[in-house]
């Protein structure tokens, strides 16, 4: 009898586990469908003063049903080599390519935050960025695909450079004989993670490029960062200067994922502090740089560059990216 009571107590324990996960289950749809016309919803303040990485609830990155988030899907044909790519083989025409791929209708939000800081699951790219079989930047986990201006730049700056590789015949994952970790590092130059850091100076280091020094030089596609007064800075993509009346240079206008304006990716502009009142871009701050073309790549030595240890890298273990149903994506 001894085995048919226990038999008993394992299928009653089941089935009791099964009605809560069911009923865990319609209480989450009860809670996230519309309220029906004319009625009313109380909702209760949850969370309040709380920070996002101590609130978000992880989901699924949303992908189509071929697994392309919606820059991939715009990129498909490109990285297929159905569409060429035009230039004079600078990074320049890839970056725009990329750049043009990301929807500017606000679902592609800014997010970014200091205190406390989310290095661990973020890195403000709007998905995972691979390199060589690791994730060098973490998307946000709860699959809103935000972003920040650094995060932003360094996620088109890796895009490009792997789709020039795809359009050459090369190895996506091979940039100019850098490692993982060179990239990773290369990763916290461009967030400035130390003094005299810049996008320019990670550029440089490691052979990809040329820093810009003239600003009639600059053209759009080059990289940049600067400072403002009051106290800030960006780091951006270069679309043009911004001229006076006498065609003087006294703003930038260029692409990234911005906190005001568009409160997402998409175009903005700056005027230098000494064309406005004294508030604006620093003009002496700027740091413009261009990735050359891959035949130009110069040898680096990687114990000369500075070698930064804000964070460490570490491979996102909390959502399993998969497509949705191909409905919701409608």
């Amino acid at each position: 009898m001894q085995p048919l009571i226990r038999r008993r107590i394992t299928l009653l324990a089941v089935a009791l586990l099964v009605e809560t996960g069911c009923q865990a289950q319609r209480d989450r749809e009860a809670r996230d469908r519309p309220a029906e016309p004319g009625t009313s919803v109380t909702t209760r303040p949850t969370n309040a003063g709380m920070a996002k990485r101590d609130t978000y609830t992880p989901r699924p990155y949303p992908l189509d049903e071929r697994g392309f988030s919606p820059v991939d899907k715009a990129l498909a044909k490109a990285f297929a080599c159905e569409e060429i790519v035009p230039g004079d083989g600078s990074l320049n025409p890839y970056v725009l390519k990329v750049a043009a791929a990301y929807p500017l209708d606000g679902s592609y939000p800014y997010h970014c935050s200091w205190k406390p800081r989310e290095y661990d699951i973020y890195n403000g790219v709007t998905q995972d960025l691979w390199y060589q079989g690791l994730v060098v930047a973490k998307a946000y986990p709860d699959g809103s695909r935000c972003s920040y201006c650094c995060g932003f730049t360094f996620e088109v700056l890796v895009r490009a450079m792997k789709l020039r590789n795809v359009q050459h015949g090369l190895d996506p994952d091979e940039f100019n004989g850098m490692t993982f970790h060179d990239l990773f590092n290369l990763l916290q130059l461009w967030y400035i993670e130390g003094d005299g850091d810049s996008p320019q100076l990670g550029i440089v280091s490691y052979g990809l490029g040329r820093a810009i020094n003239d600003f009639e030089d600059a053209r759009p596609g080059d990289f940049a960062d600067y400072s403002t007064t009051p106290p800030g800075g960006h780091s951006v993509i270069f679309i043009d200067w911004v001229r006076d009346e006498q065609g003087r240079i006294c703003g930038m206008k260029y692409f990234s994922s911005n906190l005001s304006g568009t409160h997402g990716v998409g175009y903005g502009t700056g005027k230098f502090s000494d064309c406005n009142d004294g508030k604006g871009i620093l003009r002496d701050s700027v740091h413009l740089a261009r990735v050359g073309r891959i035949e130009d790549y110069q040898p680096f030595d990687r114990h000369k560059i500075p070698r930064r240890n804000a964070y460490a890298p570490n491979q996102p273990a909390r959502v399993i990216y998969a497509p949705i149903p191909h409905e919701a994506t409608q």
